[in-house]
């Protein structure tokens, strides 16, 4: 399992200066540990981490030479500057059903040919046991045609036996809709074909 190396960080330091240095912040919290641990990270390795890991993935942090078995809770991401500000992660305690979500990752986006792939949930929501954690859910959408939906229900992840699935198994995950201008020209059809037929 992926290993990253965290340090404490004094927080009389402002969170803007330590990104000024090439670190990201971030927290460690638990039940095992006291409040939450204010942690920097250098930039290049919280980058090198999310190469591999989603939100919802589970890894080690080593800090003053300690382990700790963590699932990473929470990326703040700047969309605009594309960089990471802060990774918040929960240290697992054995026998501790933790709260976490599975990222949906959509493969073969490209081979649905009729219609647009619209994708309407980014991640499911789940309670497990450390050893059960999910993060991520992978989609094959080369079977989609125009018109189908999946929900949650229809996921591999809504059969794990070993998860209680928290978000709503209606959920819509995905669906292939008509383009736009194709479905107004097929709704200006019908009122041509009447004029047509009162003359």
């Amino acid at each position: 399992m992926t290993t990253l190396k965290v340090q404490k960080r004094d927080m009389e330091t402002k969170a803007k200066a330590l990104r000024r240095e090439g670190f990201v912040t971030g927290n460690l919290f638990g039940k095992e540990i006291k409040g939450s641990i204010p942690l920097k990270i250098e930039k290049k390795d919280a980058e090198q981490i999310l190469k591999t890991c989603l939100k919802g993935s589970q890894l080690f942090v080593e800090l003053d030479g300690k382990k700790y078995d963590v699932l990473l809770k929470e990326i703040d991401y700047d969309s605009i500057k594309k960089q990471v500000l802060e990774l918040d992660f929960q240290a697992l305690v054995k026998g501790e059903v933790v709260h976490s979500v599975a990222e949906i990752v959509l493969h073969n986006k490209d081979k649905v040919v009729e219609g647009i792939l619209e994708q309407l949930l980014p991640e499911v929501s789940y309670k497990a046991l450390p050893e059960a954690l999910v993060d991520r859910i992978d989609v094959d959408c080369s079977n989609l045609r125009l018109g189908d939906t999946l929900k949650v229900a229809d996921l591999d992840i809504a059969k794990h036996k070993d998860l209680t699935i928290l978000t709503d198994l209606e959920t819509p995950v995905v669906s292939v809709v008509a383009p736009h201008n194709k479905a107004v020209e097929e709704a200006e059809e019908p009122e041509g074909a009447e004029e047509a037929t009162e003359k």
